[in-house]
């Protein structure tokens, strides 16, 4: 299949531009990197799908509501943050309200992950703007990064719902106390007294009493109530029924009756009913909202790898810190050891190890020298260079980010299964009201009879326990995830996700460590010379010296490791941890500073590998070719073991002393424990297994023999891995496992995302799933979880319908008043939530 539409000057499969790549495939379609060409190669012939339809779904070009996704000159792209979306009506309803708005071109929002997008002429309508448009009925638009109005918005849920409980406790008093003794006298009080309340409560002399009723239950039903009559009010403007309209039709008729009664002096009011129906749901909703907050804080000590300054370099050669706004291309940026590159561009001084997991996903430093080609948001990781800032005076890693952000607006959510049965279910309960009184009123029965039947069908019908069941059962799996060191982001996890066809791993820290560590040493390397090769690495911040460096300081031996193969760790594959010698004293100037150093006596570093004197003997680690261009002797058997491990994948560094290359010290990214046993579980249960990996194809060839895992793509850049997610959702629900910055937007292009926790910032925002352990094993109970989740939903809604079988029929016929529809509808309810209280996994 041939993308006919796609500009020749991208990558068929990603959109990079694809200057000074020479990749191709038969077709002549034209890709930036090898990995991209092999996913397409493999995937491009999927049955349904074509690259140009998925990019302009996943632009909006295919969807009305995301029409303006491609972003007309001179427009731009905002991303904002939105409290108060819960269902995909509110999706609709705030795209139409910004696309309402003047200077806006197109809008896609997201209530899985509380983001719009809006494309918009910044002279026309600027963020505040958008942000104004947007608050109201119930919404709240900030800045994604705006803490305190997260924080604020978090305090008003639970005000809001504090003031429903407190005042609902306030309103049932008066009814425990004084109205229900009316109705069930001998329970209560002698006849006497019950005499005197029902005369009382038919004399002018309540009325004061009512309307104080009344007042606080105005209260409730307008400020606890608030976001419940939003959604019936977004429902009904969408024309797509939910659980919030039918909850909010119970309610207010239940308050319009009592609120008329009182008017005309009538004898029932059922005030309760509301406060009921509306404080039931909304604490229901607020537990919901709490174990997921419990839940989101459990994640910390996240790194963010965000640059916000660089270290421009005069024309004298002075240097100064400014804002990243402020590099214009052409500048010059000094980068020292340990600091990360803040833009794109090429290195025009020094020389470094450059660790570009975290946006490209290479678990190893690749060395930069004058001319290479540098990308925003790479780690220096040994050495110091300047580079030039590019055309775009952008970052790779910021292009990362707004791809996410892009993503995660335009990820909708599905319309979970309460609101689908509303959708069925409001018109009938509707129907069946008006029915009803229409018919009392033609048999001659009195008006307030009449509404009074109507208004017994709408309590009855209304869907406490079904407004509860999906809520508490969510709140269910979050709590039990929790327990188990997962955290769950999104209520919707449990619905989007309950099998999956394919699951895709991430390599480098998901499916190994994470840490860069010695994995095998040859038995020619004695203890005393790894000793002395450590302390000669422990000068050197390169991630493979300071491997050798651990490894020795452990007290570790070389044939030990050399017969078990194992170590502590793996490089990471998109940055899940800082590699290993990232954040180390930068300082190699020769002064002591590290345990040993009274040994060394000098210290050569080259680009190969290091060299030095250390006890008064001359030692080398690094490349054969350093030997060689010492002059030393490089052995046949050290060559080749060198060589052999290198197709691996692996690091191999030769080390040797006065002359002589002596053995081989191999560093790599070791496998989890976990990982086969993982993987095997998940194919076992009938998904397609796939490892996508920046890495090359040497450092992945050991899953391709693993009978468990199905397809291998290497080498992907993170736009192609989203690319590549896009295709394989074609063909089924996809599940993306990963923990770096390069996954981001793969996790957020996935039907469900999973991030492992030992993972940055990004990944873990990109995600629906977090394994705060970092333990991969706990994929399989995330899917248990899901499953078990879905079954709690259906019991719950299960009960809920049982209730109303019974109890519709009853208020049909009349044989039930709105007190009994109340007390039926609070036992339905009581139900679920001890249905919900259980273990999920004990079903």
């Amino acid at each position: 299949m041939t993308d006919a539409t796609v500009d020749e000057r991208q990558c068929t499969l990603c959109n990079l531009p694809v200057e000074g790549s020479d990749v191709t495939d038969d077709e002549g379609n034209r890709f930036c990197c090898v990995g991209c060409r092999d996913v397409y190669d493999a995937l491009g012939d999927v049955e349904d799908i074509d690259a140009e339809d998925v990019r302009s779904a996943r632009d909006g070009e295919a969807d009305d509501a995301d029409a303006g996704r491609a972003v007309p000159d001179g427009h731009e792209a905002t991303y904002l943050e939105v409290d108060g979306m819960h269902c995909a009506t509110c999706e609709a309803f705030i795209e139409s309200v910004a696309t309402e708005t003047e200077g806006v071109s197109g809008a896609s929002a997201s209530y899985v992950t509380d983001t719009v997008r809006i494309d918009h002429d910044p002279e026309t309508a600027t963020q505040e703007d958008l942000a104004d448009a947007i608050s109201g009925l119930g919404y709240s638009a900030y800045d994604r990064d705006d803490a305190f109005s997260r924080r604020q918005a978090d305090n008003w849920e639970m005000a809001r719902v504090g003031v429903g409980v407190l005042m609902g406790m306030m309103v049932m008093l008066q009814y425990v106390v004084i109205i229900y003794p009316t109705y069930f006298g001998a329970w209560f009080y002698d006849e006497r007294t019950m005499q005197f309340f029902r005369e009382t409560l038919a004399s002018d002399l309540a009325t004061p009493f009512y309307l104080m009723i009344a007042a606080l239950t105005t209260i409730i039903l307008g400020v606890t109530g608030k976001p419940i009559l939003q959604g019936a009010y977004v429902s009904a403007k969408t024309r797509s029924p939910n659980m919030d309209l039918l909850v909010a039709i119970a309610a207010v008729s239940a308050y319009l009756y009592s609120t008329l009664s009182i008017a005309v002096g009538g004898e029932h009011i059922y005030y309760d009913v509301t406060v009921a129906i509306i404080v039931i749901v909304s604490v229901g909703n607020y537990y919901e909202s709490t174990i997921k907050r419990e839940a989101t804080e459990r994640l910390s000590d996240l790194t963010s790898v965000q640059v916000d300054s660089a270290r421009r370099v005069s024309e004298d050669g002075s240097h100064e810190d400014v804002a990243l706004e402020d590099l214009a291309a052409g500048d010059r940026v000094l980068v020292r050891a340990g600091e990360r590159i803040p833009v794109d561009g090429a290195v025009v001084d020094g020389e470094a190890a450059v660790d570009e997991a975290v946006v490209t996903g290479e678990s190893l430093p690749v060395t930069k020298t004058d001319g290479d080609p540098v990308v925003g948001g790479s780690m220096v990781a040994d050495g110091a260079v300047t580079i030039e800032v590019g055309e775009d005076a952008t970052s790779s890693l910021d292009r990362i980010t707004e791809l996410v952000w892009d993503l995660q607006s335009g990820t909708h959510g599905i319309q979970k299964l309460a609101d689908k049965l509303a959708t069925i279910f409001v018109p009938v309960v509707l129907a069946l009201a008006v029915v009803v009184t229409a018919a009392r009123l033609v048999l001659g029965a009195p008006v307030e009879d009449a509404l009074l039947d109507g208004l017994t069908v709408l309590i009855v019908s209304c869907p406490c326990a079904l407004g509860l069941a999906t809520p508490l059962a969510v709140a269910a799996g979050i709590r039990d995830a929790l327990e188990r060191s997962i955290v769950v982001f999104d209520d919707s996890v449990f619905e989007r996700i309950r099998t999956a066809d394919t699951v895709v791993f991430d390599k480098t820290g998901t499916l190994t460590t994470g840490d860069m560590t010695v994995v095998e040493a040859d038995t020619d390397v004695d203890g005393d010379l790894l000793e002395k090769a450590a302390i000669l690495e422990g000068r050197s911040a390169h991630p493979v010296g300071q491997a050798i460096t651990a490894v020795a300081g452990t007290g570790a031996s070389s044939d030990d490791d050399a017969e078990s193969g194992t170590g502590t760790g793996a490089v990471a594959d998109g940055g899940a941890v800082e590699p290993a010698g990232t954040e180390i004293d930068a300082d190699v100037d020769g002064e002591p500073d590290e345990p040993g150093d009274d040994r060394l006596e000098s210290f050569e570093s080259y680009r190969n590998g290091v060299a030095g004197v250390v006890d008064g003997e001359e030692i080398v680690v690094g490349h054969p070719d350093l030997f060689r261009d010492r002059g030393w002797a490089v052995p046949d058997a050290v060559a080749e073991r060198v060589e052999a491990h290198r197709e691996t994948g692996r690091v191999p560094v030769a080390v040797g002393r006065e002359g002589t290359a002596e053995g081989v010290i191999v560093v790599g990214d070791e496998l989890r424990e976990e990982w086969g046993e993982t993987v095997t579980a998940i194919s076992e249960g009938g998904a397609e297994v796939v490892v996508l990996t920046g890495d090359d194809a040497k450092a992945a060839d050991r899953f391709r023999d693993h009978e468990a895992v199905d397809r291998v793509f290497a080498g992907v850049p993170p736009e192609g891995k989203a690319e590549t997610v896009e295709r394989l959702k074609g063909t089924g629900r996809t599940v993306m496992i990963g923990d770096g910055t390069n996954d981001a937007p793969a996790l957020a292009a996935a039907d469900l995302g999973i991030a492992l926790g030992g993972g940055t910032a990004m990944a873990a925002d990109a995600a629906d799933v977090a394994l705060v352990d970092d333990d991969l094993s706990s994929v399989d109970t995330v899917f248990d979880l899901a499953r078990a989740t879905d079954r709690r939903v259906k019991g719950n809604i299960g009960w809920a319908f049982c209730y109303n079988a019974v109890a519709i029929p009853l208020a049909v016929t009349g044989l039930l008043n709105p007190l009994f529809a109340a007390v039926a509808m609070g036992t339905s309810s009581l139900l679920v939530v001890t249905n919900s209280s259980r273990s999920l996994l004990e079903d």
